[in-house]
């Protein structure tokens, strides 16, 4: 009979097999209340899962990570439920928890309207009251594509039909409703407290383009209402700071549909571009990286002996010229570098060489998977990639950590939470090469005195991975940098130097991207910022204000002066009234408003008031300039206003 094992050590005996929601009863009737799911020896089940053998068990509340994704899960089969009781014609296929939320994509004569979506929350909110019990049951593949068959869900049974036959096929049901899923799932709908239609959006069947268009239905879902409504005010604020928004606001890029994934700069948003790459290309030259530039077009020969061509070819651009010779147009800038370190006998003294790139890289996305800046086909990487003997990893790790770190502070953002990711099932190289490579990085991460969390199967297909998370003004969390540790690829591409003993060896490539993508981390920028980009950053950083035309020629004498010192200055000679001209260059988000009239102009002096408001006081056009030169070149961390 069976020994349950708790996460406190303690053990419960039983004489006969008992059930998780059982188990949790015997602990405390609040336990019992709150379960939601359970781990049983490592595996997430249902509370009715039943224990016949001595198991370790965990019981999952909504407290836990794993009881919030039960909740979202299960709330998108409460969706479905009321879907199908309002739209008994619909037909249902997939719906997964996603970030912050779930969706579930339905086939239906036409389009959901806003009027639906509120008609099937209130049923979600009917059904969930009501309290239903959810069970499981197991059938046969077979039988289970007969059963979907027979109550007209092709989708259902396409789906059923594509898992190996030998495998058993779970299935949930609620009320009337039954739905295909691996679980678990909430012991019953009243579990579903606070949970919110977002929006419909179009979906293709299986993502694929050639298949028919479905109406994906998005949702959230949280524990109580009052995480609900922090989400929901999260995403209005997300809203107000959407960088496609601003981007038009303030007139920086735009995107248009002869181009798609493509980002058309204007003058003010090139200006922040291009003070990006000048900041990032000082702080690499100051760590020691040589700059560089590889080919955007090579041909497809050196990304199958890569290995890029097998594991990415899908997501590679690919040309044939008229003599038939296959070219690609790089989705990355790794064998490129390897290209120029082997160009050249390399000896063990030279290492590290430390190479870096501003290269542009073409990606496909699926058109539905673009999002402004956020997600492009074409962009540009902040490549870097060093070549170290093995006794080199750690203090190179450590180098390179700290780095990216320093400059996310640079740029405003002190939370930034590190995952590990290590080997993924989709891999080069053997498993004796991932073991050191592993090691490695962990051994770089515990000498860098870095704290981690898991992030499973999710590292490149050459190397584990150090994920670099940044979490911005409103709690969104944006997965940036990356550390990568390469034993493989070097070998493939025939990379090596000569040791001490003058023999070959194959060095070691640690891939870095700090950015990783210049045109994701302007929006980022943009939207942690909310547009307000510290001065150092801004495309404008002050405005000269006249207040009539008698200060014309001064406002442009000073303005020149200031420009000419590097300051990035325009002037306002409209025919405007002076708070018309502060109103509108503050929704410009301008960090400096400089404002003469004819007593400033008597004196040799401007009024000066920050964007945020703030009447600075006069002063002189110097002293201004000196400010501004002091803030600048402190990347804004002595200055709090602005």
């Amino acid at each position: 009979m069976p020994v349950v094992t708790l996460p406190d050590g303690s053990e419960r005996r039983f004489d006969h097999p008992v059930t998780v929601d059982e188990v949790a009863g015997g602990i405390g009737a609040g336990l019992r209340k709150a379960a939601l799911a359970a781990r049983v020896n490592g595996k997430l089940v249902d509370t009715s899962y039943v224990i016949a053998e001595d198991a370790t068990l965990a019981i999952v509340t909504d407290k836990d990570a794993e009881g919030l994704e039960v909740i979202r899960h299960s709330t998108a089969h409460l969706l479905a439920q009321a879907v199908k009781e309002l739209f008994p014609e619909a037909q249902v296929t997939i719906g997964p928890v996603i970030e912050d939320g779930f969706y579930y994509d339905f086939a239906y004569q036409r389009p959901f309207t806003p009027e639906d979506l509120a008609a099937i929350e209130a049923k979600m909110t009917e059904l969930a009251a009501a309290d239903q019990k959810v069970t499981r049951r197991v059938l046969a593949r077979d039988e289970a594509v007969r059963f979907f068959k027979s109550l007209g869900e092709i989708y259902k049974a396409e789906i059923i039909a594509s898992i190996p036959d030998k495998e058993q096929i779970s299935l949930y049901g609620q009320g009337n409703w039954v739905d295909l899923c691996r679980g678990p799932h909430v012991p019953s709908t009243g579990k579903l407290k606070a949970f919110k239609l977002t929006k419909v959006a179009g979906a293709y069947w299986r993502g694929d383009s050639r298949n028919e268009m479905l109406q994906r239905i998005y949702g959230t879902a949280w524990p109580d209402k009052k995480q609900l409504d922090q989400y929901l005010q999260r995403l209005e604020e997300a809203e107000k700071r959407d960088h496609r928004r601003i981007g038009k606001d303030l007139d920086l890029f735009h995107l248009q549909e002869e181009a798609p994934g493509a980002v058309f700069w204007h003058p003010r948003g090139w200006t922040v571009f291009q003070s990006l790459i000048r900041y990032m290309r000082e702080r690499q030259h100051a760590a020691g990286y040589e700059e560089v530039s590889a080919p955007e077009l090579m041909d497809v020969t050196l990304w199958a002996q890569s290995g890029h061509l097998e594991k990415f070819g899908e997501n590679m651009f690919l040309t044939q010229t008229p003599d038939q010779r296959r070219y690609a147009i790089k989705p990355m800038n790794c064998p490129g570098h390897v290209q120029i370190f082997k160009h050249g006998l390399r000896s063990y003294r030279e290492l590290p060489v430390r190479l870096a790139e501003f290269g542009k890289v073409h990606r496909y996305e699926p058109s539905g998977a673009l999002h402004g800046l956020m997600r492009v086909r074409a962009f540009t990487q902040d490549d870097g990639h060093v070549f170290i003997t093995e006794d080199q990893i750690t203090s190179e790790s450590v180098a390179i950590t700290k780095l990216i770190l320093d400059i996310y502070r640079d740029f405003g953002f002190e939370d930034v939470r590190i995952k590990y990711a290590d080997r993924p099932p989709k891999r080069v190289g053997s498993d004796d090469i991932w073991d050191r490579a592993e090691a490695a990085l962990k051994a770089a991460s515990a000498a860098a005195g870095i704290e981690y969390t898991l992030n499973r199967g999710e590292g490149a297909f050459y190397g584990p991975k150090l994920e670099f998370v940044l979490r911005d003004a409103i709690g969104r969390d944006w997965q940036c940098g990356t550390l990568q540790v390469d034993l493989n690829m070097p070998e493939r591409l025939g990379a090596y130097y000569i040791d001490e003993h003058s023999a070959k060896r194959t060095p070691v490539m640690l891939h870095r991207a700090i950015f990783g993508s210049l045109e994701r981390f302007f929006a980022i920028l943009l939207e942690h910022h909310a547009g307000k980009l510290p001065a150092w950053l801004s495309p404008v950083q002050a405005v000269v204000l006249s207040i009539t035309d008698r200060q014309d020629e001064y406002v442009r004498r000073v303005t020149e002066t200031l420009k000419n010192q590097g300051f990035r200055v325009e002037f306002d000679l409209r025919n405007e009234k002076v708070g018309f001209k502060i109103r509108d260059h503050t929704l410009r988000r301008v960090p400096y408003l400089l404002v003469a009239g004819d007593k400033e102009v008597a004196a040799n002096l401007l009024s000066v008031r920050s964007r945020s408001g703030k009447d600075l006081g006069t002063m002189v056009p110097e002293t201004f300039a000196e400010r501004l030169r002091v803030e600048l070149e402190s990347r804004g961390r002595e200055v709090v206003e602005g």
